[in-house]
């Protein structure tokens, strides 16, 4: 939850083109007259992973412009192989905007049943439940996320921002930790953990 509300505009990844001639890096060469095996393609799924692996190395670098970086890891977070599961996310991010949390549901209820392995998607629907105040319900969902992607900074985030509206501040601090971990550009969890230094020395 990107910090608990996030629009994210959709990414279309395309496949890896076959190899020609030239056999690939590390490939057995060809035997003479044998014609050369051509690399699978990469199925999209796995080039979003790949793009993300090299986007969480970024946001480590010294001196990096981690927005640009941010809004590409939230556009592949939001991505999916099916174009039907991505128009359902927009619905759904659409209706909490226009204040119907009712439709926002039915909507986003219907996207988790039929992907189920969409992280992005119960995102949405933890921010939602936050939103709601529906806070155990919002951290099950967290939980979802975290399962299918574990660097999600911005559900770690969300759940500590749920941690200390409960006023849980060592379990706040723990999830607070673990997404600068991920992240350490997020300016507002940095503050958030100097809000909770203050409350603790009781200033």
């Amino acid at each position: 939850m990107r910090i608990l509300m996030v629009i994210a505009t959709l990414a279309t990844l395309s496949s890896a083109a076959l190899a020609e001639d030239a056999p690939a890096p590390g490939a057995a060469p060809s035997l003479p007259g044998q014609a050369a095996t051509p690399e699978k393609p990469v199925k999209p799924a796995e080039a979003r992973a790949e793009q993300l692996d090299i986007l969480f190395g970024r946001l480590h670098q010294q001196g990096v412009q981690s927005g640009p970086v941010e809004e590409r890891i939230w556009q592949l977070w939001s991505a999916s192989d099916s174009p039907t599961a991505e128009v359902l996310l927009q619905q759904g991010q659409r209706a909490i905007e226009a204040g119907a949390p009712a439709e926002a549901m039915s909507i986003l209820n219907r996207l988790i049943g039929a992907y189920p392995d969409y992280a992005e998607a119960w995102n949405k629907r933890a921010t939602l439940y936050f939103m709601m105040k529906r806070y155990d319900a919002a951290l099950k969902d967290i939980d979802q996320v975290l399962s299918l992607e574990p660097r999600h900074f911005g559900a770690l985030a969300g759940k500590g921002m749920i941690f200390e509206r409960e006023k849980k501040y060592s379990a706040a601090r723990t999830a607070y930790e673990e997404a600068l971990a991920v992240n350490p550009n997020l300016e507002q969890v940095k503050a958030a953990v100097k809000e909770l230094d203050r409350l603790e020395q009781g200033i």
